[in-house]
């Protein structure tokens, strides 16, 4: 049986790692951190899945460009666990990057989120979020990508 503290680093961890397969593009791994009945709402509910291939299929049309780059930072968790399920709560900071539109999309949103554990595992059972602001803008002129870990494979050409 684990402690409270284990399961409130567990579920840190499995945001943590939701984030950087999002941000790669590793959009099997980051489902896998999903249970199979898995429901999301991106953009305040303007976009609503249920199912893990379903989240699959959708993140990989809509983001799976090499040149849609993006970086999505979760902070401030506010975690709630009662036995093997959890609610929290996510502060998120992101940039996305669209190359081929020379356009930057930035933002902040909060993220409403609930787990699952099974077999000692905890999976995430519903995550979405509602935006507090969205920019979107030319990038400023002059500016190019000197890395991506896409283009380059994360190597920056200024060195």
């Amino acid at each position: 049986m684990s402690s409270l503290l284990e399961d409130v680093y567990a579920i840190q961890k499995l945001k943590y790692s939701y984030g950087r397969f999002l941000d790669t593009k590793d959009f099997a791994s980051m489902c896998s951190l999903m249970t199979e009945d898995v429901t999301v709402a991106y953009g305040g509910g303007a976009i609503t899945l249920q199912g893990r291939q379903a989240v699959e299929d959708y993140l990989s049309n809509a983001m799976g460009n090499p040149t849609m780059l993006s970086q999505h930072l979760f902070s401030h968790p506010e975690i709630e666990v009662q036995g093997d399920v959890a609610t929290a709560k996510w502060a998120l900071a992101d940039v996305v990057i669209l190359q081929d539109f020379n356009l930057q999309i930035r933002g902040a949103s909060l993220y409403d989120d609930r787990y699952v554990k099974v077999d000692g595992r905890w999976f995430i059972k519903h995550t979405g979020y509602k935006r507090l602001y969205e920019e979107i803008g030319p990038r400023p002129e002059g500016t190019r990508t000197s890395a991506s870990w896409f283009g380059t494979d994360g190597r920056s050409d200024l060195v």
